[in-house]
This record gives C-alpha cells, sequence and structure tokens, in this order.
C-alpha cells in the first residue's frame, strides 16, 4: 500500500506537460556523439524534443529558464544491457525476480514487457544518478534462447516501455553451452536448428480463416510484429517431425529470421566470436549484436570487417572463466581503436541494480589513456559509449542517446564532470519531464540522519 501510494505521489510530481519549452543555459554541453564538452552551451528542449544543443542558440521567448553555470549537461545515460526493472531486492526473494523462467516450457516466445515492474526502487536509484534508458534482457534457463528484451525509461510513471520487443537475446558461450547439455557444438546446433525451424514455419503456415469473417485475421499472420499475441496457426501449417522448439518459440524467431528484430548473441571468447560472425554468413538477414566480448580485442579486425556492433563489458580484467582467460581492461579501447562499433553493458555485472557504475566505467577507460602500455579512449569517446552508442547498435540512434536535434529530450545536469564519482545528478528530463530524484534511499537518510539521540535505539543512545 506504501509503495502504491509513493508510485502515486511520483506519477503527481512527474506529470508537468511534455509541451512544455525548456532552456538550459550557461551548462557545459556534451552532445554524446564522441565530441567534446562545450563550455557556455544551450539545450533547448520542445515537446519532449531536443531543438538545439550548442553555443550561440537563441532562447524562445516562452522557454522556462534553467541556468546551469558551472554544472555539465549531457544526455541521460542508456545502460547498454541490463536487467533493469526485472528484480528488486536481491537474495532471491519471491516474487521480487522475474529475470529468468526457470521451470517454465517457453523460451524464445519470453516476452520481458509484462514483467517490467516501474515501482522497483533500483529503477529510481538509477533514475537519481542519470540513467534514462536501459535495454532488458531476460536471463536464459533451460534454453539458449533466453526471449525478447525491451528498452525502457527510467521515469516516473507507469509506462515504462520505449520499445517493446527491440532483440531477441541467446547464450552462445559458455553459459549456451550449459544450456544446451554441455557443449558449444550442441548450442551452435540447437540455434542452427531453431531458425530452421522458424524458416518453416514462416514459409508454410499461411492465415487460417477464422469463420467470423472473409479477410485474414492478421493475428494469423506469421510474420506479425507481436509474436506473443494469441494467434493460431492453420492445421494444414507443416512442420518437421523432429522440431525442438513449441510453436510459440518457432514462431518468436521468425521476426529474427527476417532481420526485423535485432539478435543479442552473449559470448566472451575470442573463437566465439568469431563462430557468431560466421552465422552472419550463412543467415544473412541476422541483425547481430555481440554481448560481452571479454576477448573481442584478440579478433578485433575481424568484428570490424563483420560490421557487427559489440556492447560490451567495461572493464573485465581477470580470468573468472575459461571463456575470459585473455581479459584486459583495453579491451573496448582496442577494439574502438580497430574499427569495431563499440558501446558498453552490464552483463554479469549487477546487471539488475548498478547501471548507474557505467558513468565511473567510463571514467577509467579515460584514465587508461594516462597508463603505459594501456589503451582507453577519449573523454567524448567514453561519453558516447554510455550515450548514444547502446542505441545505435539496436537501430534507436534516431530517437534516444544523445542531445542532437530530433531525439528524446533525456537530458541531464550534473554537479562536474559526470565521468567523476564524486559528481551527481541534479536534474533529470526523461522526455522533457522534470523527474523525480528521491528514493528509498534518500527518504531514509531524511528520517534517521539528525534523528534526536532520545529517539535512537538503546544501544545508539550512548
Amino acid at each position: 500500500m506504501i509503495r502504491a501510494m509513493l508510485a502515486a505521489l511520483l506519477v503527481t510530481v512527474a506529470a508537468p506537460a511534455a509541451a512544455e519549452t525548456i532552456a538550459i543555459i550557461n551548462g557545459t554541453v556534451a552532445i554524446g556523439n564522441g565530441s567534446g564538452p562545450v563550455e557556455g552551451a544551450t539545450v533547448v528542449v520542445r515537446d519532449g524534443r531536443i531543438v538545439a544543443a550548442e553555443q550561440g542558440v537563441r532562447v524562445p521567448a516562452d522557454a522556462r529558464v534553467i541556468d546551469a553555470s558551472g554544472k555539465w549537461v549531457t544526455p541521460g545515460i542508456v545502460a547498454g544491457f541490463s536487467r533493469l526493472g526485472l528484480a528488486d531486492v536481491d537474495l532471491g526473494a519471491g516474487g521480487a525476480d522475474d529475470t529468468s523462467a526457470r521451470n517454465g516450457p517457453f523460451s524464445a516466445a519470453i516476452d520481458v514487457v509484462p514483467a517490467i515492474n516501474p515501482n522497483y526502487q533500483p529503477i529510481a536509484v538509477n533514475r537519481a544518478d542519470g540513467v534514462t534508458r536501459a535495454l532488458v534482457a531476460p536471463s536464459s534457463a533451460k534454453s539458449i534462447f533466453a526471449g525478447q528484451g525491451a528498452v525502457i525509461d527510467t521515469g516516473a510513471d507507469m509506462d515504462p516501455i520505449t520499445k517493446a520487443r527491440a532483440f531477441q537475446f541467446v547464450e552462445l558461450g559458455e553459459t549456451g553451452a550449459n544450456d544446451a547439455g554441455g557443449s558449444r557444438a550442441s548450442a551452435h546446433l540447437l540455434f542452427r536448428n531453431a531458425l530452421r525451424e522458424a524458416r518453416e514455419l514462416a514459409r508454410y503456415s499461411p492465415p487460417v480463416s477464422s469463420g467470423r469473417s472473409t479477410q485474414p485475421d492478421a493475428r494469423e499472420q506469421p510474420t506479425v510484429r507481436n509474436p506473443n499475441e494469441s494467434r493460431l496457426y492453420g492445421a494444414d501449417a507443416r512442420r518437421s517431425e523432429d522440431v525442438l522448439l513449441t510453436r510459440f518459440d518457432a514462431a518468436a524467431l521468425v521476426p529474427v529470421l527476417q532481420g526485423r528484430q535485432h539478435l543479442l548473441v552473449h559470448v566472451e571468447r575470442a573463437s566465439d566470436i568469431l563462430q557468431v560472425i560466421d552465422l552472419g554468413r550463412e543467415f544473412p538477414a541476422l541483425r547481430i549484436v555481440i554481448v560481452g566480448a571479454s576477448e573481442g580485442w584478440m579478433v578485433a579486425p575481424e568484428i570490424a570487417r563483420s560490421g557487427i556492433p559489440v556492447i560490451a563489458s567495461a572493464l573485465n580484467d581477470l580470468p573468472a572463466s575459461f571463456e575470459q582467460i585473455a581479459s584486459t581492461q583495453s579491451n573496448i579501447g582496442r577494439m574502438q581503436a580497430a574499427g569495431v562499433k563499440v558501446s558498453m553493458g552490464m552483463i554479469d555485472d549487477n546487471d539488475s541494480r548498478q547501471e548507474f557504475n557505467e558513468r565511473q566505467y567510463a571514467g577509467n577507460l579515460v584514465a587508461l589513456t594516462k597508463v603505459p602500455g594501456a589503451t582507453g579512449v577519449s573523454w567524448g569517446e567514453a561519453l558516447r559509449l554510455i550515450t548514444s552508442a547502446p542505441a545505435e547498435a539496436i537501430g534507436l540512434g534516431h530517437d534516444i542517446g544523445s542531445l542532437q536535434a530530433g531525439r528524446r529530450a533525456d537530458v541531464v545536469i550534473w554537479s562536474g564532470d559526470p565521468l567523476d564519482p564524486r559528481s551527481a545528478a541534479e536534474q533529470v528530463l526523461i522526455d522533457g519531464v522534470q523527474q523525480p530524484l528521491q528514493t528509498h534511499q534518500t527518504r531514509l537518510l531524511d528520517r534517521y540522519r539528525f534523528l534526536p539521540r532520545r529517539d535512537l535505539p538503546e544501544a545508539y543512545r550512548h
């Protein structure tokens, strides 16, 4: 009940009209496209979209002006890979973790959208530290296919979905081998078999008359936009006798096979990365994005030539598993230097709760430029890795992730350099709407910070 009341309060606080015109003046502005910060620039927002972000911009007469003197202004952070909104508290508490369907019959057909809870505290905590969007993926359980992920915003409202079913997530490295029975060879065989089942379903499943109309029911088309909506396939929709997927799972892979849905593939080992590149040659319509890639630097030229984007873990530098033996903090810098379209994600790194760490990781990559023998990135590139680059990896760079004109107005005003963990987000806009920055933790701080000694528990009074 208390949480529901707080959620209602947050919605009320965040309710100002998105049609507002806002001018943020005198700040140090970074676009998020790889360019460096510019002092004394102005960001103009109108109707929830960016109008301009540069020096010398005229402030509209009807604008609400925010003076950002001494502050930094950037696009909101886009968490490149996460499980944000799928889990609340830790410790495996029942009812608070929808990251995987351990005992369910489905795999590729799983859609995270019904499970995302915008009232989960990790969303508020990350919003308060400048994270405004996130790619959210399910975890695999009994299959190499984890299901369909979404892009969400962290706004204080009940409508978090930016793009549903944005991608399918599959495990083909060490985790995939375990899910497939114990070997990578089995995982790849399952993957190819699944895509061939999807191809067969798309080819031979005609629309079926519902009996209510002479027009085909759009839900019965195998290429409908949402493969999870209830639909029927005709009794003559032929499939092989040796199918391994449920019909829903096979239907969910049709958009992947046809290149209408991105395919995020988690691999870490260099040889696994090369095998993923080969999948692109066998199934040319696939829109592959490699996730993880701890050993990506070893095959960076091959990745660059393939044109496949990579969402990499930022600072893996220890062999946490046999597939990460060649991990190095220079991984992202070396891939970028080789021409790989790289961005940053949080896979296997507290990906349900601490996406705000990405800005610290990005700052560490900048610091690497000063370490002899290491390969880091420039400040502008580091910000790009956590803003526009992950958006571009899944085809949303035209809509989110930067302060370029026409993008959604996800804007953060920082107390200082956002890649310095000592800086804090002072104001956050999502779609041009000012967001509350209070969290459960800040409310606890307010409640107990100045508690009179007489009100403390006995053990703390002396």
